[in-house]
């Protein structure tokens, strides 16, 4: 099953970070936050990517093909060119890059990579929120619910510090950027070729809400870790967390 990740956005919020280059390259912990994605999907088997490029995808491209010479030691004949490179650490993803327009909302982005979906099931998410999500899991309650989507349903942090008072007005105490117990659409979404009967040129997020009001959308709870990076702020806070926790790093656990 293919994975498509829209890396298309300009990401105008983390400007400071963007301007240069796209969301999806914004770097957590020496490595773009696309990697990481693309690294929990691989660690249970689907390393099969589409990305729809976008606002500087070229920096996309330039990272994936350069990027195992400027991790490694290696050997280069210049007569010919070939190169023997010194350590097999390398990551085994099989990338389809996929220009779908400067411009483009992501129902676009995604009607525009079908020819390379073929006939079955995929998987979709965004470039820039990452999980310590069961893929697996995930797949397997897509098909037992039996409805064109399932989307991974997370708890979002509150921003602000939450206050508690009591009857007389007078504050008990504060929580500060407390999880809040609604869900939201925390990307990580299963799809069968049906919806492409309700994407068009707009959001996806209109195509969900269409697929709801028939019944054919359905929720995956996740109550483990998730962050999206939206923010300057949230971008240094998912850098403090891979120098401590890594909470999103699965492959790195012993667990498959």
């Amino acid at each position: 099953m293919k994975t498509v990740i829209l890396c298309g956005g300009k990401g105008t919020r983390l400007k400071e970070e963007t301007e240069y280059k796209p969301k999806a390259m914004v770097v957590v912990g020496a490595k773009p936050i696309l990697w990481h994605i693309m690294k929990i999907y691989s660690h249970y088997g689907y390393r099969e990517f589409v990305l729809a490029l976008g606002y500087k995808g070229q920096a996309i491209k330039e990272f994936f093909l350069n990027e195992r010479a400027y991790s490694s030691d290696f050997t280069l004949r210049t007569s010919s060119g070939a190169i023997d490179y010194h350590q097999q650490h390398a990551d085994d993803f099989s990338v389809t890059f996929a220009d779908t327009g400067a411009d483009s909302l992501t129902g676009e982005r995604l009607r525009r990579l079908r020819k390379y979906l073929g006939d079955g099931e995929f998987m979709l998410t965004y470039g820039d929120g990452v999980a310590d999500i069961d893929i697996a899991d995930l797949v397997r309650a897509h098909r037992k619910q039996g409805t064109l989507a399932t989307i991974t349903g997370v708890h979002p942090t509150s921003k602000y510090g939450l206050l508690h008072s009591d009857d007389q007005n007078r504050v008990q105490n504060f929580s500060q950027k407390p999880t809040l117990g609604d869900y939201v659409n925390g990307g990580f979404m299963v799809m069968s070729p049906g919806v492409f009967d309700y994407v068009d040129d707009g959001m996806i997020e209109d195509a969900l809400i269409r697929m709801a009001a028939d019944r054919q959308l359905s929720v995956y709870r996740h109550g483990g870790f998730w962050k999206a990076m939206d923010t300057y702020q949230e971008m240094e806070e998912l850098n403090r967390l891979w120098e401590t926790e890594r909470p999103w790093a699965i492959w790195e656990k012993q667990t498959s």
